[in-house]
């Protein structure tokens, strides 16, 4: 319980500094959108107006602590662009994200851990230098290549022409599977690469050490070693390479996948907000972000005292 307490307060402190540091960008470097609204012939009256209705000309700590209350009661304000509430649009768009981008980073997870593992257990054989060589290719490939390559093959008649090319019209099961399978092969191609090279990497280093050693010693069958020794033993890495590559995917990943396929999750309206200058949106999905990250490194704190309980 203390420990937890213990994370929870790092938590709050770590969310302090990060959300100070990504407002102090966005009030700095951030859409300034007093020209937009006004034009660039307006007088000096009308700037002011404008700049005081955005909220502008108030000091630096209580916009800062207007922040925070927003971020904390998710009471976000409206979008400059469609008027519509920030909760509103994020509780629309987030769904769809999670929906579109969870299946593919499972699965680019799980196929680098098979292939990782499988490379270790053959390491220095044929089998070892394919996946190797197959996950350096992965990770030259530019992820906008490997969307339209899969858009000719399996969106067009060139190909076999079975899914849609853009939209996210999903009623049921069925138009689900049709509107994501392109995304998630996308996203599965795009970071298996990446991932199979980082889990080798961890699962080679584990088979080195001197319990991996002592357990062949005493006769342990490979499948033994390699699932109960070397997979269990990688726990602490794999977490935390999964953990914190959530709001990474779900962001950048998002915005990328969404923007090109015309998909209204919420890397569309970040997308569409960094276009326009929607501060409110893009304050709101900056802060959340930071937030979610402080929140998740909590989390993976935690899950390290699971697997492990002696890690302080």
């Amino acid at each position: 319980m203390q420990y937890a307490l213990h994370k929870i307060l790092h938590g709050m402190l770590l969310i302090l500094g990060v959300t100070l540091i990504s407002f102090m960008l966005m009030v700095w470097f951030g859409p300034d959108q007093t020209y937009t609204l006004i034009g660039k012939n307006a007088t000096v009256e009308q700037i002011e107006e404008v700049r005081s209705q955005l909220g502008y000309d108030q000091p630096f700590l209580k916009r800062y602590t207007d922040y925070l209350v927003e971020l904390f009661t998710l009471d976000l304000g409206a979008s400059h662009s469609s008027g519509e509430q920030v909760g509103s649009i994020l509780k629309r768009t987030i769904p769809v994200s999670l929906a579109l981008m969870i299946p593919g980073f499972v699965l680019g997870n799980l196929v680098g851990i098979a292939l990782g593992l499988v490379a270790v257990q053959h390491r220095g054989q044929w089998i070892d230098r394919l996946i190797t060589g197959f996950s350096v290719t992965g990770m030259s490939l530019s992820f906008l290549i490997i969307i339209i390559a899969l858009q000719v093959l399996l969106s067009t008649p060139f190909g076999v022409n079975l899914f849609p090319v853009r939209g996210w019209q999903v009623t049921g099961l069925g138009s689900y599977l049709q509107f994501v399978t392109v995304p998630t092969i996308s996203l599965i191609l795009v970071t298996v690469g990446y991932n199979t090279r980082f889990y080798r990497a961890v699962f080679v280093e584990e088979s080195g050490k001197d319990h991996i050693r002592t357990a062949r010693a005493y006769g342990a069958s490979p499948a033994t070693i390699l699932w109960k020794h070397i997979l269990k033993n990688s726990m602490i890495p794999i977490i935390t390479r999964f953990m914190f590559s959530i709001p990474l995917v779900v962001i950048s990943g998002s915005l990328l996948i969404e923007s090109y396929f015309g998909i209204p999750g919420v890397g569309k309206i970040t997308f569409d907000a960094i276009t326009n200058g929607d501060q409110p949106v893009l304050k709101a999905v900056v802060g959340l972000t930071a937030v979610s990250f402080v929140v998740i490194q909590v989390l993976t704190d935690m899950m390290y005292k699971l697997v492990d309980p002696r890690i302080a």
